[in-house]
This record gives C-alpha cells, structure tokens and sequence, in this order.
C-alpha cells in the first residue's frame, strides 16, 4: 500500500506537466485559428471603406457622359487608348471586329462571371440598345462576361514571358486563386462613358475584396507592369460599345442636351431591369490574349481556369 501512494505522489507533477502542455497547445491551435480567421474575413470597417471608393468611382464615371460628351459619336478612342476605328470595320451594315495579333500577347487575370447570371443581363442589354443602334454596337459575348483584375503584361507595357515563365505565372495565379473566397456580389449601377461603353459596376456582399485580390496577384507576378489599367477597387464588366449615332430613331439628336437625354433615359431603363442583381463568382482565369483585346472581340486566346479554394494558409 505504501509502494502504491509513494507511485501516486511522485506521478502528480508528471501528470500536472502533461495537463499543462495540453493545455498549451489547445491555446495556441486556437490562437492561430482566430488570426487566420481574422486575416481571411476583413473587418466590417475595411470592407465599408472598400465599397465607399467603388461608389466613388462609379458616381465619377457615371458623370464622364455629362462632362465629355458623346464622344463615341465621332468614332472616338477606347478606355485603354485604342482607336475604335482600328478595332471595328463596317462593312455590309455589320460590325467586325479588326483582329490583330497582340506582340506579346496580354496575360489578363480576370474573375469570370458564368452564364448563370450573364445570360438575362445580355438579353436586357440587347433589348433596350438593339433597337436604337443596330449595325452601330458591339455587344460582349456573354460567354467571357468577366471582371479585369490584374495584368501580367498589357499593350501599355509589354513584358515578355518565354513558355516556362508562363507555366511559372499560371502556377502562381493557381496559388492564389486557392486562397481566394468566391464573392457574392450585387450589381449596384450601369453607366454609359463618354467613349460608348455600357459598363456594369458591382459591389461586394461577402468574400474577398477586389483590392485584397490584386494585393495577392501583385505579390505573385512580381514581373507585372507597375502601372496597371483599372483601380484596386473596382469591380466592373463590359456589357457592350456603341460605336455610332443611332440608327433607327425618328428624331434628330443635333444638340448635345437632345443627346444626353436620349442615353440617359436608355440607361435608366436598363437599370430598372437589371439593378440589384445578385451573383456569385467563383473562378479566376489566367488569358493569354493572342489578338488585342481578345476577351473584348472574341479573339485568339488560351484561357487557363482556376476554382476559388478559399483555403486558409
């Protein structure tokens, strides 16, 4: 019996480590939990100042129309300073598009927006602009409805890539679309600029904000232009480009107020359609554009598609 308490006595300290170290680890699987949580969901205060500068953004773009005039009217330049001439040719009352080879080509990221959701958007877009401009407009193909995020290398600022760069860029955009969460995202406003492109502008409802994802791509392609071609905030998609005055319309649109009136009262009408919708988006695509602007004309491209993982490291 003695032999039996002396083996309890001296066991306690042995057994009071263990609980210790138990303990201890418990606190810290926890601790690390909590901060990885708190890495992977921004704070409600991070996310508002996000969705503040989109708003921003779009009430300044909503206003180029008012400010710079129609200036697709008079056959104008794109948003990325190409001239529309050069990527539309009019022939037999159709528009085509010039397709030229893009030396290099464009790596785009972009996050794709599935048919799901581009489908009724197209068909209200072509509803309410059809009739107004046909022959003069150019819709997005609603099956490369998508959201520019970063760029590996555009026209402004060529980078070339030999093939194991590409392979090397391709991985390190797949690593990071495993950390991305897919965004559930709501169509805030659609907006017309003074160059003729129809433009959807959305916000973020939940998941990873368009400003941490280029955060994480700029990381990854360290090659990357310095300069690139849209905001960190902004989360748009192209719906269509009016490349002309109207065509089938019984009234002259001579004064730029006539012609003001006449896109504005268009574009509330879609909005009434299609404002408020809700997606989800859940893919990240790396694009080598072999023509210029090949997601925009249906172009040559290689498209390399990635799910978003949501994978916390």
């Amino acid at each position: 019996m003695a032999r039996v308490r002396t083996w309890y006595n001296h066991s306690r300290p042995a057994r009071a480590t263990l609980i210790w170290l138990i303990s201890a680890l418990l606190f810290i699987f926890f601790f690390k939990t909590i901060c990885q949580l708190r890495f992977y969901s921004p704070s409600a205060g991070t996310m508002e100042l996000n969705s503040e500068r989109r708003s921003k953004l779009y009430d300044k773009m909503g206003r180029d129309l008012d400010e710079h005039g129609a200036a697709f009217l008079k056959h104008g330049e794109t948003s990325q300073s190409l001239s529309l001439s050069d990527l539309f040719d009019f022939k037999d009352g159709i528009v085509r598009p010039k397709l030229k080879p893009a030396d290099p080509p464009v790596r785009a990221n972009v996050l794709y927006l599935s048919k799901e959701y581009s489908m009724p958007i197209s068909i209200a877009v072509k509803s309410t602009f059809l009739p107004y401009f046909d022959k003069v407009v150019w819709f997005q193909n609603s099956s490369f409805y998508h959201f520019s995020m970063f760029h590996a290398s555009h026209h402004l600022t060529p980078v070339p890539a030999t093939e194991e760069e590409i392979v090397s860029e391709m991985n390190a955009v797949q690593a990071v679309a495993e950390e991305i969460c897919s965004l559930r995202i709501i169509l805030d406003r659609v907006v017309l600029t003074s160059t003729g492109v129809l433009l959807g502008c959305w916000q973020v409802v939940s998941g990873t904000d368009p400003v941490t994802i280029r955060g994480k791509l700029r990381s990854a392609l360290p090659r990357a232009p310095e300069k690139q071609l849209y905001d960190v905030a902004m989360l748009h998609t192209s719906f269509a480009r009016l490349l002309g005055p109207p065509t089938n319309f019984h009234m002259e649109l001579n004064q730029t107020s006539d012609q003001l009136h006449f896109f504005h009262k268009l574009v509330r009408h879609l909005n009434d359609q299609i404002r408020g919708m809700e997606a989800v988006v859940s893919e990240l695509w790396y694009v080598e554009e072999l023509d210029v602007l090949a997601l925009a004309l249906e172009g040559r491209m290689k498209i390399h598609k990635f799910q978003l993982g949501c994978r916390h490291t």
